[in-house]
């Protein structure tokens, strides 16, 4: 199954965030759009798209490792996110159509481990999809993991041979 998500905005806050449906988290595939979302923030303001990272992940705030791991993903390429969004290719240097929607499909083992769900993304700059985990609270899910920034292909204006 795929669910497809359409944001007429991206969160820069956690008020913002809290605005958005999606934010009940009722649903493993809203909150994966969400993460897309605000990891989107990054490279506005890395100290807000923290906070919203922890509404996310609910009860298990990120540690020095995790947002060093960001840092580490996203320092220079902070397009990565956008590669998810319908639209975002190397071509177009990674710029979503607006407004900004998302895609977010399960698989046959998405839901092998009892409480989790493992669902997968589409990025424009790769050839296959990522995948995202999601961990259920109450009648919450919660990001668990996410393995959404490895790198993808280079945007057309910083490849020298586009």
């Amino acid at each position: 199954m795929t669910k497809t998500f359409t944001f007429a905005f991206l969160p820069k806050n956690t008020a913002e965030l809290a605005s958005l449906p999606e934010a009940a988290l009722a649903d493993p595939f809203a909150t994966a759009a969400l993460t897309v979302a605000v990891l989107c923030n990054y490279g506005v303001d890395r100290d807000a798209t923290i906070e919203m990272l922890n509404v996310l992940r609910g009860p298990r705030p990120m540690l020095p490792y995790d947002v060093q791991f960001l840092r580490d993903r996203l320092g220079g390429k902070e397009y990565k996110p956008f590669s998810y969004f319908d639209g975002a290719v190397p071509s177009t240097d990674y710029t979503p159509s607006r407004p900004y929607t998302v895609s977010v499909s399960d698989g046959p083992y998405s839901y092998q481990n009892e409480g989790y769900a493992a669902l997968w993304m589409k990025s424009g700059g790769a050839d296959s999809p990522r995948p995202i985990t999601l961990r259920r609270k109450g009648d919450q899910w919660m990001l668990w993991e996410q393995i959404l920034l490895a790198d993808i292909r280079t945007p057309a204006k910083d490849d020298p041979w586009a």
